[in-house]
C-alpha cells in the first residue's frame, strides 16, 4: 500500500489553523466528511473517543488520529501541515505540526494496522518531515 492509495488532492490541507488539538480535530473531520461522504460529527465522535483511549502524538511533532467507521468502503487519509505548532499531549510533550488522520471501515482489520505502520514509517523519515515542512 502507498500513502497515494489513502489521500486524493482535496485531503491535503497545507496551512490548517488550529489553536488545539479538539479544534485541529474538529477541522479535520470537516475535510474528512467532504472525502467519505460522512457526517462529520459522526468523525469527529471517533477520532475524540480515540484520544480518550491514549493520544495519537506519536512524537516529533506528528500526531496519527484514526478510526474505524460503519460501512466505509476502504481506507482513506487526511493529511495537514498545521500553520502553528500545537499541544496535541504528545508522547514527547513536543507540540504537533504534522497531522495523518486515518480512517478505515470496521471490517479492516490487519489491513487497518498495516496502513498505521506504513503512515508512521513514512513520517519517522525526518527527511520526508523537513520537505513537508
Amino acid at each position: 500500500m502507498d500513502i497515494t492509495d489513502l489521500l486524493s488532492a482535496d485531503s491535503v490541507v497545507s496551512h490548517l489553523k488550529a489553536t488545539g488539538k479538539k479544534q485541529a480535530l474538529q477541522e479535520l473531520s470537516v475535510i474528512a466528511a467532504r472525502t467519505v461522504g460522512r457526517e462529520e460529527r459522526e468523525i469527529f465522535d471517533i477520532l475524540l473517543e480515540r484520544e480518550r483511549l491514549g493520544t495519537t502524538g506519536v512524537g516529533h511533532g506528528i500526531a496519527i488520529p484514526h478510526g474505524k467507521l460503519k460501512e466505509l468502503d476502504r481506507l482513506h487519509g487526511v493529511f495537514a501541515r498545521l500553520e502553528r505548532p500545537i499541544d496535541f499531549d504528545a508522547i514527547d510533550d513536543e507540540p504537533v505540526d504534522l497531522v495523518f488522520v486515518l480512517l478505515a471501515p470496521e471490517t479492516a482489520g490487519a489491513d487497518h494496522l498495516k496502513a498505521l505502520a506504513r503512515v508512521s514509517r513514512l513520517l519517522r523519515d525526518t527527511a520526508v518531515c523537513e520537505k513537508i515542512r
